[in-house]
C-alpha cells in the first residue's frame, strides 16, 4: 500500500511540477546518430541498428520508482519485439553526481542483477537526452527506420497504468510498434511521459 501511495504522490508531483521539454525531436523528425557507452563496455551507435526496422528507445534509470515499476514491461518489450525488428535500447541520462545510484558501475550491476538482454547505455554528457527533449524516466521514443534514417514515430509513456501492467487498457508502445509493423502510422503518436524528472547536471 505504501509503495502504491508513493507512486501516486510522485505521479502528481511530476504532473504538476515537471518538466516537459519542448525543444527536442517531435513525431516525424529525423534523428541524428549518436554513440554512447553500454554496460558491456562497448560503444553503441544508433547507426548500429541500421538493419533493424526500428528501435524502441527508452530513457530509463536504476533509481526511479516509475522505472522500477516498468522494469519487467521494458524487458518484455524487448522480448516481444527485438525478433520482429524493434529492439529496446535504454539510455540512462541521470547525472551520477545528483543520483549516485545511476553511476556507470551501478548500471552494470543493475543490468546484470535484472537479466537485461537489451542495450543499456550511459548518456554521460546528457547530450542525447537534450537532443530528444527527454524529460522523465521512463520516456519512450519509438523510432522507425525510414530510407533516409531513423524517424520518430511515437513519443511518450509505455502504457496508461504505472501501478499494474495487467490493468493497463492502453498499451501505447505496443500499439505503435504493431501499427508500424503493418506499414501504418500509430493511431496515438504522442502521450505524456509520467515518471521521475531527469537529474540534470548543475549549471
Amino acid at each position: 500500500m505504501l509503495k502504491i501511495n508513493l507512486l501516486s504522490i510522485l505521479c502528481l508531483l511530476v504532473f504538476f511540477a515537471g518538466a516537459d521539454v519542448n525543444s527536442g525531436y517531435q513525431v516525424g523528425d529525423m534523428v541524428k546518430d549518436f554513440k554512447l557507452k553500454g554496460v558491456d563496455g562497448k560503444m553503441v551507435s544508433l547507426s548500429d541498428y541500421k538493419d533493424e526496422k526500428g528501435v524502441i528507445l527508452i530513457f530509463d534509470c536504476n533509481t526511479c520508482p516509475f522505472s522500477k515499476a516498468y522494469l519487467e514491461r521494458i524487458k518484455g518489450l524487448h522480448t516481444a519485439y527485438a525478433s520482429k525488428g524493434y529492439p529496446v535500447v535504454a539510455i540512462n541520462p541521470n547525472d551520477p553526481g545528483r543520483s549516485p545510484g545511476d553511476s556507470f558501475d551501478a548500471m552494470v550491476s543493475y543490468a546484470k542483477d535484472n537479466g537485461y538482454e537489451h542495450a543499456y547505455l550511459q548518456d554521460a554528457e546528457q547530450a542525447v537526452a537534450k537532443a530528444f527533449g527527454a524529460s522523465n524516466t521512463p520516456h519512450v521514443f519509438v523510432l522507425e527506420n525510414a530510407k533516409e534514417g531513423f524517424k520518430v514515430a511515437y513519443i511518450g509513456a509505455i502504457d496508461n497504468n504505472t501501478k499494474d501492467a495487467e490493468a493497463a487498457d492502453k498499451r501505447y508502445v505496443e500499439d505503435a510498434v504493431d501499427a508500424l509493423l503493418k506499414g501504418k502510422k500509430p493511431e496515438t503518436s504522442n502521450t505524456k511521459a509520467i515518471g521521475c524528472t531527469i537529474k540534470w547536471k548543475s549549471v
